[in-house]
C-alpha cells in the first residue's frame, strides 16, 4: 500500500443488481473492512446524474468524497487498484512479479466473463455449443494454473484480488446449474474446490442482494437466446421472491 486513505473519506459505490464488475469492488471493500455506501441504478433507464459522471455509461463507479472535493473513478480494474493504493489490508501480493501475474489472471477473469456473456447470448444451438467448449477450455487453463497451489484460494492460503474477481464468475455457474448440466467444470477438481470455497466466503455472498438469483434468471429468460429456451418454470420455483427496486 503506497498511501493511507483519509479516514474521513466517504466512498459511494454506484452499482447495478447483476453487474459482476460491481461485485468485484464490493468484495474488495468488504475484505478490506472499508465502510461504503452502495447506490443501485437501473442501466435500462440511466439517471441524468449518472450519465453526467460516467464517461462510458457503465458501472461500477466509485465516488470518493474527501476534504470537500469529489472524485469519480470508473472501470473496475482501476477501482480495485485505487483501493489497493489507499486502503489497508492489501489483497495484492507484495512481490512485483507476483502482482503482475495476478493482474494478468484478473484480465483472464474479464475474458472469461466475456465468454460467459456469449454463452448465455448465443442464438443457436451450434453457437451455444461452441461457446460452451470455449468456456470449458478457459476453465481448463485455470485448472492447470491451480495445479501447483496448496490451499483454498488462487494463490494458496491467502485470499487475493484474483479470488475477488472469480467469485462473480462462478456465481453465473450457479444459475447455469439450475438450468441444466453443461459439463463446464467436468474433470476440473481444483476449479470445483475453488468455486466451492469462494461460494462460502462471506464477502462474496454479501456482494449481491438476496434476490440476485431471481433477477439473473429473469435476465437470462429475457435474452431470447438458446439458453433461454432451456429454462423451465420449475427452475424458478425455489428462488427467493424478487424484491422491489430501491
Amino acid at each position: 500500500m503506497s498511501g493511507a486513505s483519509d479516514m474521513t473519506d466517504k466512498l459511494i459505490l454506484v452499482s447495478h443488481h447483476l453487474c459482476p464488475y460491481v461485485q468485484r469492488a464490493a468484495i474488495s471493500l468488504a475484505e478490506k473492512d472499508v465502510p461504503f455506501e452502495r447506490v443501485t441504478i437501473d442501466l435500462a433507464d440511466k439517471p441524468d446524474l449518472f450519465k453526467a459522471i460516467s464517461p462510458l455509461g457503465k458501472v461500477p463507479l466509485l465516488i470518493v468524497q474527501a476534504n470537500g472535493e469529489e472524485t469519480v473513478i470508473f472501470e473496475s480494474a482501476v477501482i480495485l487498484e485505487f483501493l489497493e493504493e489507499t486502503q489497508a489490508n492489501p489483497l495484492h501480493p507484495a512481490d512485483a512479479r507476483a502482482r503482475a501475474r495476478h493482474r494478468a489472471w484478473i484480465e483472464f477473469g474479464s475474458a472469461t466473463l466475456n465468454t460467459i456473456g456469449r454463452f448465455y447470448s448465443a442464438s443457436t444451438e451450434a453457437a451455444f455449443l461452441a461457446e460452451s467448449a470455449a468456456l470449458s477450455a478457459m476453465f481448463d487453463r485455470l485448472e492447470d494454473e491451480l495445479a501447483d497451489k496448496a490451499g483454498l484460494w488462487f494463490d494458496g492460503e491467502r485470499f487475493c484480488l484474483v479470488d475477488a474477481v472469480y467469485g462473480p464468475v462462478f456465481r453465473y455457474l450457479d444459475a447455469f446449474d439450475r438450468i441444466g448440466s453443461f459439463g463446464l467444470l467436468d474433470g476440473k477438481p481444483l476449479v470445483q474446490a475453488w468455486r466451492k470455497a469462494l461460494s462460502e466466503r462471506a464477502s462474496i455472498k454479501a456482494a449481491v442482494a438476496p434476490d440476485y438469483p431471481q433477477r439473473l434468471s429473469q435476465f437470462l429468460r429475457a435474452k431470447n437466446s438458446f439458453l433461454s429456451t432451456l429454462i423451465q418454470p420449475d427452475d424458478l420455483a425455489s428462488l427467493p421472491p424478487l424484491a422491489r427496486s430501491a
